[in-house]
């Protein structure tokens, strides 16, 4: 059974039932933590605990321990009180500023002095969360890339107040959990993954939109050139490579002229109407005679067996 040793990190409370919320408890309870989990909404419980059984076949597979996974979750809708005892709070909850003070002002109030505090905002600045807290040195962005449970990467991001200490704290328990945790060294909004997502999905859409390509065929061609070259090699060191033996100097001084020239012709598309109907209906005739849960799982089946060939 695999389990975080760190004896500091054994009470984790879980801020948000939603998608994200259910995948962090499910990767603690799988490391053997104490887990409870907080969320004002009356069917909490039986929504986390059918989405944890869903999880569980991934968790398998990534070797983790699932027999009794629930024998240490409990379910408390107060947070105050769900947070009393806290060595962890992993906040996911609505991605509104207001309401985040909210969540953030009752948790330092109730939760004790030691417990690492971690907000899942997509792109909200930790230093304008912060500002609501006493201790604001407390509070960091712990970022994952969805679903916690099974992708590696975690985003660290300090806010302007945030001490050295807690950016410690959260490298060792994301580490602790088997995450790939990347400290960012200053804050940018939608932080990195999600930026560079953002961009890519840009000029996926216009491609699409303009009629260049179909969704179906987009994809085929991204899973069989950059997804699976970026898998193993990053965009720097797969062009790095590309300079031959004298690296990316070398590539910069052939191809960068022609790489900023192409910069000029990438798309700008908006979601309006006849873009949003396009891209729905390409993908329900592209996906939708496949249930959720069955593409989910080929998905994670795929990125289990690709991130073993990694490791070896």
């Amino acid at each position: 059974m695999s389990t975080v040793k760190a004896e500091s990190f054994r009470n984790i409370t879980i801020v948000g039932a939603g998608v994200i919320g259910m995948s962090w408890a499910a990767l603690c309870l799988a490391h053997g933590l104490e887990v409870t989990v907080t969320d004002p909404a009356p069917a909490t419980e039986s929504q986390v605990r059918a989405g944890l059984a869903a999880i569980v076949p991934t968790l398998e597979e990534l070797g983790l321990q699932t027999e009794d996974l629930t024998a240490h979750l409990r379910f408390e809708a107060d947070l105050a009180a769900a947070v009393a005892h806290a060595d962890v709070v992993q906040e996911n909850g609505p991605e509104r500023l207001e309401v985040k003070h909210q969540i953030w002002a009752t948790i330092e109030e109730n939760a004790p002095a030691h417990a690492l505090f971690a907000t899942s905002t997509s792109g909200l600045p930790v230093s304008e969360i912060a500002t609501i807290l006493k201790q604001p040195e407390r509070l960091i962005v712990g970022h994952p890339f969805n679903p916690p449970h099974l992708v590696p990467l975690v985003e660290i991001v300090p806010g302007k107040l945030t001490s050295e200490n807690t950016v410690e704290q959260a490298r060792s328990f994301y580490t602790a959990l088997g995450k790939k945790p990347q400290v960012l060294h200053k804050e940018v909004h939608g932080f990195v993954a999600n930026r560079l997502q953002a961009a890519f999905f840009r000029e996926c859409v216009h491609l699409v939109a303009e009629g260049v390509v179909t969704e179906q065929e987009l994809d085929e061609l991204v899973t069989s050139s950059i997804g699976s070259r970026w898998a193993v090699a990053g965009p720097f060191q797969s062009f790095h490579l590309g300079g031959g033996t004298a690296g990316f100097a070398h590539f910069l001084s052939h191809l960068a002229p022609a790489m900023e020239e192409s910069w000029k012709f990438l798309g700008s598309p908006t979601f309006d109407e006849t873009t949003v109907k396009l891209l729905s209906e390409q993908a329900e005739a592209y996906l939708g005679n496949h249930p959720i849960e069955e593409l989910a799982a080929e998905r994670d089946r795929a990125q289990i067996a690709l991130m073993r060939g990694l490791q070896s």
